[in-house]
């Protein structure tokens, strides 16, 4: 006679009642039962009551532990097939679905599926809980060879020069370039997973000091209230390089009557501003309608082309409020302002001279956290023209007041920044 049965994966398992090896086991067991009851009722009741209920515990811890081991073998059987699912073997995990669920009917709801099977069969009591300083335990795990410390050994025999035979100041400056001068340190956090030694060099604390001192300059020359540099770079709230701020505004308006009367248009109109830094405290600043697809891929140099950028410089801030602020200055190049102004000059053949004011644009942002990424929100807290009129030297200063047309800047990370490294660290 033969069934079938649907499990909570969406597989269905086909039980033939023929089974001999779970038989047998079921068997075994009531078998071992039997034999332990019987010799409960051949004994005299005279004898005493401790002897029976030292039967009976016996019989009971006899039926835990074989309830145990059938469930264990259960539970590798069922684990079995789910790899044999996941790797689209789906008939050979059917039978071990089959298998399993005759041992434990109930076996899928008993396993717990964040804890996987030791790949390597080795010590669980040794990597039960969390370690700690995992730095100074692969520090532990590495052996001395001439003493020199082995970075890594290669997995095979090879005819060429490997990575391990360089010293470990060589391959920290090549993780140096990794980091690059765009401060990449996503990559160098990859690069740590190759192996335990290059873990080690990916920790070493000069990559991550000189990290910050590009970040936040003199005042971060002390570590307090942070344990490390790393955990300074990670944690202490700074502007992101590896990709580009934006913020993106719509709303509608009202246009012109049509000529009969009948009907007024409405327009939507959207636009967007993108903010890019850098390392060394460039900013680049672009108001344009064009979609981030066109507009991201020509943000990647800081020697763009793209007409109506303007470019400045940024610095950060950080109040007693405990809030950081980012405060950009901005304004359009000077070949952009000399080609404008001899475009509207009437008179630029006798009077090729430069414009006599200067626009420069004040932004101060309040840099925030949101979801699951760090540092990845720009709020607008300042926008102000600052206009400079070179023949007295007055400033004159417009600010704009702060309305839903100034929308939140919001973080997108670009690959292809961080693609290549011109610099090192």
């Amino acid at each position: 006679m033969a069934e079938s049965i649907i499990n909570s994966r969406g597989i269905v398992e086909d039980h033939e009642g023929d089974n001999e090896d779970t038989d047998d086991s079921n068997l075994q067991v009531e078998l071992n039962v039997f034999r332990a009851q019987w010799m409960s009722e051949l004994k005299p009741n005279s004898g005493s009551n401790g002897g029976n209920r030292g039967l009976s515990s016996r019989a009971a811890d006899l039926r835990r532990k074989q309830e145990l081991a059938r469930e264990e073998k259960a539970r590798e059987l069922f684990l079995k097939a789910v790899e044999e699912e996941e790797n689209g073997a789906v008939y050979e995990a059917i039978k071990y679905y089959r298998r399993a669920m005759q041992i434990v009917p109930d076996i899928e709801f008993k396993i717990n599926y964040s804890r996987s099977p030791d790949p390597d069969g080795g010590n669980e009591n040794d990597m039960d809980g969390e370690i700690e300083d995992l730095l100074a335990y692969f520090h532990q795990q590495l052996t001395l060879q001439d003493n020199s410390l082995k970075i890594c050994v290669p997995e095979v025999e090879m005819t060429q020069m490997h990575i391990s035979a360089l010293p470990p100041e060589v391959l920290i400056y090549i993780f140096r370039w990794v980091v690059s001068s765009d401060l990449d340190l996503r990559a160098l956090e990859q690069l740590s997973l190759v192996c335990r030694g290059f873990y080690i060099c990916a920790r070493d604390p000069e990559i991550w000091r000189s990290a910050c001192l590009r970040v936040w300059g003199r005042s971060c020359t002390k570590l307090v209230p942070f344990n490390s540099w790393r955990e300074m770079f990670l944690e202490r709230p700074r502007v992101r390089f590896d990709g580009v701020y934006i913020s993106k505004t719509a709303y509608i308006r009202q246009g012109e009557e049509s000529l009969d009367g009948f009907y007024r248009a409405w327009h939507q109109v959207e636009y967007y501003r993108y903010l890019r830094f850098f390392p060394d405290g460039q900013v680049m600043m672009l108001t344009t309608p064009e979609d981030p697809l066109v507009t991201v891929p020509r943000l990647r140099s800081r020697n763009t082309r793209v007409e109506s950028i303007m470019c400045g410089h940024y610095r950060l801030s950080q109040d007693t409020d405990n809030q950081t602020k980012v405060f950009v200055v901005v304004s359009k190049r000077k070949e952009e302002k000399v080609a404008e102004y001899q475009r509207n000059s009437r008179f630029c053949r006798r009077n090729p001279a430069a414009p006599e004011t200067e626009h420069s644009f004040h932004v101060g942002l309040q840099l925030s956290s949101g979801g699951r990424q760090s540092f990845n929100k720009l709020n607008w807290i300042h926008h102000s023209c600052h206009i400079n009129y070179r023949s007295t030297g007055e400033t004159v200063v417009t600010a704009f007041d702060l309305d839903q047309m100034y929308a939140s800047f919001f973080f997108a990370r670009v690959k292809s920044y961080t693609a290549f490294s011109e610099r090192p660290l």
